[in-house]
């Protein structure tokens, strides 16, 4: 396992028909945030939580930000359901969970890329065409530094993870 949480060893296995036969957990779920910055964790969080309920046929992984790596290990999986705090959630609401489409990066200067590059990548690098989802979490203290999540972002964090789970069970976020 890296610094960045990616587990490297995956990347020299082969993605597609023969890694989808070896691999019978079919929805991946990657949490990416800085748990050093409170609330910005809830991507790992969320995974934490989603790892010791343990449920069949997912998997998750951790990282500060998503990367090009993150596309060989996408491909494995029919379903990615990428996890972060969200700034950007409209009204109210404790979070979203939205579909996704492969999209090519718009600039080649970020440290990090977005869910739609990893997609991209994953059908272009390894034609497999997995189901994406961005499930944005709105935190309340993305500023301070420390860790453990403030109470409304653990609120809104356990509120997300239930429609989550429901959504894995009901089979929604399968690919259509």
């Amino acid at each position: 396992m890296g610094l960045d949480g990616l587990d490297r060893s995956m990347l020299s296995e082969i993605p597609g028909s023969v890694a989808r036969a070896v691999n019978p957990k079919r929805v991946l779920v990657i949490g990416y945030g800085n748990p050093g910055r409170r609330d910005d964790g809830l991507g790992p969080a969320l995974c934490d939580r989603l790892e010791r309920l343990n449920p069949p046929g997912v998997s998750v992984q951790t990282a500060f930000q998503l990367a090009i790596e993150h596309a060989a290990l996408a491909a494995r999986y029919d379903t990615v359901v990428f996890a972060d705090a969200a700034t950007d959630i409209e009204g109210g609401a404790p979070f979203y969970l939205r579909r996704v489409e492969p999209a090519p990066e718009r600039t080649h200067f970020a440290h990090g890329i977005l869910p739609e590059t990893v997609l991209h990548l994953a059908q272009q690098c390894f034609g497999a065409r997995p189901a994406g989802w961005v499930l944005g979490i709105r935190p309340e203290d993305i500023e301070t530094f420390g860790e453990g999540l403030s109470p409304q972002a653990g609120a809104n964090l356990e509120l997300a993870l239930t429609a989550l789970m429901e959504a894995i069970r009901s089979g929604r976020l399968a690919n259509e």
